[in-house]
């Protein structure tokens, strides 16, 4: 049973990576209409910002998680500005390539500073707690409870306060919310901002117990993809719920089947789901 209930802690930690990513991603496109492939490169800036910050400048791990997050949320309002705004009225495709010259950009900047080498980030929480046999890393209770708390607490944002509220009327309509007077720029930079610290928080939480190099972020960003088509092109609750289905899946395919076909079940669960249900779990909209 222990084993069981570890793969339990093991899907948490998964499923929370996933989620955190895959709903700043899912905000974006529910927003802008962006499918954003550079997501996964500002996941992985987050990740060497943190290392930077941690281990070069050697401030606490607080201090440069949100040091992280504030320089990829600046650094995903540059992107929106710079390169995905004035594209807005050009065909789709423009967007797909200009993310993908943002993400080979990043991944050539971040080498020329640190190189392709693979690094290892410290944590102060490397403690083990044991409930009867049941093992919990520290790190994996903190990446838990971190992306919980940050989910509860987008929710209330985009709920309670005047600013998420345009937010929601953006993605319900973006010609209704241009009547009503809402500043469709100021929304979509502020989405971005959103999406990239949400991406380096992830990183940051996660590092500590993976490695930090430069291509780090392709498969978390192709997972990421799989979960908000899954869940559902642009639902806020779809990214959640597809990214504890991953991580679970993940978690428990790769213990009682094999670790070598852990990434695979990602992309069968989405043939699987999508055949029985093609719009995804969730109907669209950042509700």
């Amino acid at each position: 049973m222990n084993l069981f209930f570890q793969q339990i802690i093991n899907g948490l930690t998964l499923g929370s990576i996933y989620g955190l990513v895959a709903l700043g991603l899912t905000l974006v496109y529910g927003i802008l209409h962006i499918p954003n492939f550079a997501h996964g490169a500002l996941y992985m800036v987050g990740a060497f910002m943190s290392y930077f910050f941690m281990v070069d400048l050697g401030v606490h791990y607080w201090v440069a998680m949100a040091g992280s997050a504030a320089v990829v949320a600046i650094l995903g309002i540059l992107c929106e500005r710079l390169v995905f705004h004035p594209l807005r009225n050009s065909p789709p495709i423009h967007d797909k390539i200009a993310a993908i010259g943002v993400l080979l950009f990043l991944e050539a900047t971040i080498q020329m500073f640190w190189g392709s080498d693979f690094r290892r980030m410290s944590s102060p929480f490397t403690g083990i707690m044991n409930f009867d046999g049941l093992i919990i890393p520290e790190q994996r209770l903190l990446i838990i409870v971190g992306a919980f708390t940050l989910v509860i607490g987008l929710q209330l944002f985009l709920r309670k306060t005047m600013t998420g509220a345009t937010i929601i009327a953006m993605a319900q309509s973006r010609e209704g919310a241009f009547l009503v007077g809402i500043d469709s720029n100021r929304v979509a930079m502020m989405t971005f901002g959103i999406s990239g610290a949400l991406a380096a928080v992830a990183a940051s939480l996660y590092a500590p117990i993976n490695l930090v190099y430069p291509a780090m972020g392709h498969l978390v960003i192709m997972k990421a993809f799989v979960i908000i088509i899954l869940g559902g092109m642009g639902s806020v609750p779809g990214a959640i719920v597809g990214g504890m289905i991953i991580g679970f899946a993940e978690a428990f395919g790769g213990f009682y089947i094999s670790t070598a076909y852990k990434d695979i079940i990602a992309f069968g669960l989405l043939v699987l789901i999508l055949s029985a249900r093609p719009q995804g779990l969730f109907a669209k909209g950042a509700h």
